[in-house]
């Protein structure tokens, strides 16, 4: 379905869109206040994992709290994109087989000291993409 320029995507295109992606931005809940911090990632057993340091990120994990997690994609040249956001409980990774899965998948932390392993488990998952209709010549 399309809605202003919109296209809803379905569960299937949103889980698809993200196993190919490799950075999104966790949203959290830092003191009330929302915190946004971008991470490499991978899709492991169809969950979202990233290794993170102590610090927010694993606060949040540790806690349990329900995340936001967001992937995208945008072209300039012909103003083409699709946005994919997630939302589920963060945890922090205990199972040697799956920490195992996120090693095989080559998936490397942005920077040193990340050595926790975060799961995000969707409950929620939306997408959309641009849709642009014929474009009209300018005079």
């Amino acid at each position: 379905m399309v809605d202003q320029g919109l296209e809803l995507l379905s569960e299937q295109q949103c889980r698809e869109l993200l196993s190919g992606g490799e950075v999104g931005r966790v949203g959290i809940t830092v003191g009330a206040l929302p915190a946004i911090f971008p991470v490499n990632y991978r899709v492991v057993d169809d969950a979202i994992v990233f290794w993170t340091a102590p610090g927010s990120k694993m606060s949040a994990a540790t806690a349990g709290a329900v995340v936001a997690f967001e992937v995208d994609d945008y072209q300039l040249a012909d103003r083409s994109g699709w946005s994919v956001l997630v939302v589920g409980q963060a945890e922090v990774v205990v199972e040697p087989a799956l920490t195992a899965k996120a090693i095989a998948s080559h998936l490397e932390p942005f920077a040193d000291g990340r050595n926790a392993l975060v799961r995000i488990m969707p409950t929620f998952v939306s997408g959309r993409r641009l849709v642009h209709g014929p474009v009209a010549a300018r005079p």
